[in-house]
C-alpha cells in the first residue's frame, strides 16, 4: 500500500512507521474495534470529505453498540481528520479511522481496556480494480453466508465482523473473481464482502432490505438519493439468489469501491454481459456529486483547506 508521512493517534500526529500498538491490545485479540472507511476527493473549490460528518456519526454508533465510548467528539475527529490531510498534503485519499480497545486487559471481559483512536489516510484507487466501473466485474455467490444479527450486530462496522467477508473474499479469489456476494441465513441475497448490492430489472432497482442484516452503507445511501431524484424507482427487498442470474444490471456500490459494475456471477452473464445503461447514469451523477460539481449534493461534502504542493 502507499503510505502518506503521518498518522493521527490518540490525539497526536506521529511518523506513519511510528504508529504502533502493543501485541497485547484487546483488539488485536477479540477483534473489538469499530472502523470507517472514508474518501476524500479534489473539486473545484479543493479537497472534499465525502459525506464525512455521516461517516463519523456511523463510527459513533458502532462504537456505542459494543459498549466501547469514544474518547472524542465528532467534532475533534472531524477537525484532526482535517489536520491530518493537510499535514501529510493529501488532496485525494481514502481515510480509515478506527477505534479499539488498548493494552491493559485479557480476556473476554473488555470494559477496563483503554479505547484508541486512529486515523489514517493515504492514496487508495479503484478497490476492486481499474476496469470494475467499465468493464465490470465478476462476482460468485460464497458458500459462506452473512453472519446472522442474532449473533453480532451487523449495524456496526466492527472489525471481527469482517472475519466473514474476508472468508467470503478468500474463496471467491481463489476460484478466479473479483468479488464474493454472501447470502443471509434465509437464503436471500445479503451484500458484497464490503459492498452493498442493487440489481436493476425492468426498468426498477432493487436493493436488499436493511432488515436483511446488512450494512447501512453511506455509499448506498447516496445512490438511492440519486437514483429518486433522476427519476427511478428503487424497491428494498428480499431478493432471490436466481434473480442475481435474471437482472438487467447489477452493481456493487461502497466507498472503497464507489459504484462498481457487476457484469457476470457464478458464470452467469449478467444482462448484456457489460455496464448498463442505468449503472452508467448512477456513476455518471455519482461522481458529479463527490467532485462538487451537482449543487444538489453539496452538503455531501466537507471542505478542507489542503494546500497546493510547491511548483
Amino acid at each position: 500500500m502507499d503510505q502518506a508521512d503521518l498518522i493521527w493517534h490518540n490525539g497526536e500526529l506521529v511518523a506513519w512507521e511510528d504508529a504502533k500498538v502493543h501485541v497485547l491490545s484487546h483488539g488485536l485479540h477479540y477483534g473489538t474495534g469499530v472502523f470507517e472507511g472514508v474518501r476524500a476527493y479534489e473539486t473545484a473549490n479543493g479537497t472534499a470529505i465525502f459525506r464525512h460528518q455521516d461517516h463519523l456519526a456511523r463510527l459513533v454508533r458502532s462504537a456505542e453498540l459494543y459498549y466501547m465510548p469514544l474518547p472524542h467528539t465528532v467534532a475533534e475527529l472531524r477537525q484532526a481528520t482535517h489536520e491530518l490531510l493537510i499535514a501529510n498534503g493529501l488532496r485525494e485519499c481514502y481515510i480509515r479511522p478506527i477505534a479499539f480497545r488498548g493494552y491493559g486487559v485479557m480476556g473476554l471481559f473488555p470494559l477496563e481496556a483503554p479505547v484508541d483512536v486512529s486515523i489514517a489516510a493515504w492514496p487508495w484507487g479503484a478497490y476492486l480494480g481499474e476496469d470494475s466501473k467499465e468493464i465490470g466485474i465478476r462476482a460468485k455467490v460464497a458458500s459462506w453466508r452473512r453472519m446472522n444479527g442474532d449473533s453480532f450486530i451487523p449495524e456496526s462496522k466492527a472489525c471481527g465482523q469482517y472475519l466473514n467477508s474476508i472468508l467470503a473474499k478468500i474463496e471467491a479469489h481463489k476460484a478466479g473473481y473479483e468479488e464474493a456476494i454472501l447470502l443471509d441465513q434465509r437464503g436471500f441475497v445479503g451484500e458484497g464482502s464490503g459492498e452493498n448490492i442493487f440489481l436493476v430489472k425492468d426498468g426498477v432497482i432493487h436493493t436488499p432490505s436493511l432488515a436483511g442484516g446488512i450494512l447501512e452503507g453511506i455509499t448506498r445511501n447516496s445512490v438511492i438519493r440519486i437514483a429518486r431524484d433522476l427519476g427511478h424507482q428503487v424497491v428494498e427487498r428480499d431478493i432471490a439468489r436466481t434473480e442475481l442470474y435474471l437482472a438487467d444490471e447489477l452493481f456493487v456500490t461502497g466507498t472503497a469501491a464507489e459504484i462498481a459494475a457487476v457484469r457476470e456471477v457464478d458464470d452467469h452473464p449478467v444482462g448484456r454481459g457489460a455496464r448498463g445503461p442505468v449503472t452508467a447514469e448512477l456513476q455518471r451523477v455519482f461522481e458529479d456529486a463527490i467532485r462538487g460539481r451537482d449543487p444538489r449534493y453539496a452538503d455531501w461534502l466537507d471542505h478542507v483547506e489542503v494546500p497546493a504542493p510547491a511548483a
